[in-house]
């Protein structure tokens, strides 16, 4: 039966990604998008979708949530609404504890107010695999492992993960958490190292490379993790979590001279004008070495894996930005 589904941050790199997905696999559903609007959303990025309803508004505004859920008739949450830059987390964390730990209880708040116990309503918390903190060169991020994150955003999001988990536990609240590797791919904000890498190659600018670019992280294209999240709203266990992985490991370093070669292939330019550009800046505080994700429990026991190849995504990724 058509239904319609909240999606907070949906203007968001992730989030309009997963509208547009979730739009593809159910036509008939309406959509409501709940979005403070803040520099990263952008509202051109769900222009052409039938049937949805943008509503401008805070994530901690309780009434507001409560009266979209109960208004709209609301059985399915996609909380993907959150501060996520985490260099912006260093300079200005005020912003990141509101939005991602009192919004994610406002949040839970307002579906438990909504729902009144009905466990066939489900709220489903986007997470980051950053809560984990940082491996050393061996070993993968997993569900039983122990929290120990590192910069204020992590321990934002670190923070509202146990609020999740405590509704569960506490109110008897249908949720699911996933918690995702780095995501790339079209629709994110140039202040992310991909896009920021692509955008400042093709200007001739310098590229900012953070210490002595060794660090580690897994990469998992975006529409990927979009099919993860409608697998686990659909298919998940109530209050279980989920780590979501691309099985992709790239050192920063190895990752910019990949992007510079093919971005001089797009661009027509002789390989290796790019990596002339490649310039390295003081190391980011309390920077995390190594991420890494084990996705065994998604994938066996909700038979989801990623279905794109990192070339595949790099080559969607540079002709968004460089068409």
């Amino acid at each position: 039966m058509p239904q319609t589904i909240l999606v907070t941050g949906g203007a968001g790199f992730i989030g309009s990604n997963f509208v547009h997905h979730w739009r593809r696999q159910h036509p008939d559903d309406v959509i409501l998008v709940l979005d403070k609007l803040t520099y990263a959303a952008d509202t051109k990025q769900l222009e052409g979708i039938a049937n949805l309803n943008l509503v401008v508004g805070d994530v901690q505004n309780l009434e507001l949530v409560r009266h979209l859920i109960e208004h709209h008739g609301i059985t399915k949450v996609f909380h993907l609404a959150a501060e996520s830059h985490v260099d912006r987390s260093i300079t200005g964390p005020a912003s990141f504890i509101q939005t991602n730990l009192v919004g994610t209880f406002t949040m839970l708040e307002a579906a438990r107010q909504a729902w009144a116990g009905d466990a066939t309503c489900r709220f489903l918390h986007i997470s980051t695999d950053e809560v984990y903190g940082s491996l050393g060169d061996t070993g993968k991020f997993h569900e039983a492992m122990a929290y120990a994150p590192n910069s204020p955003y992590s321990a934002s999001k670190a923070g509202s993960d146990h609020l999740v988990r405590a509704y569960h536990h506490t109110f008897g609240l249908n949720v699911v958490t996933t918690n995702c590797s780095n995501n790339y791919g079209p629709r994110q904000h140039p202040e992310k190292l991909i896009p920021l890498a692509i955008t400042r190659m093709a200007k001739g600018e310098p590229i900012p490379i953070y210490g002595d670019g060794q660090n580690v992280r897994d990469w998992l294209y975006v529409e990927d993790h979009c099919s993860a999240l409608e697998t686990v709203m659909l298919k998940g266990v109530a209050g279980e979590t989920y780590c979501v992985g691309g099985d992709n490991e790239q050192k920063n370093l190895d990752l910019v001279d990949l992007l510079c070669d093919s971005v001089d292939v797009h661009l027509g330019r002789t390989v290796g004008t790019s990596r002339k550009l490649k310039t390295f800046v003081q190391d980011r505080a309390g920077h995390d070495r190594r991420y890494a994700i084990d996705a065994t429990k998604i994938q066996t026991e909700l038979g989801w894996k990623p279905a794109t190849t990192f070339a595949d995504g790099l080559k969607r990724t540079i002709a968004f930005y460089l068409p």
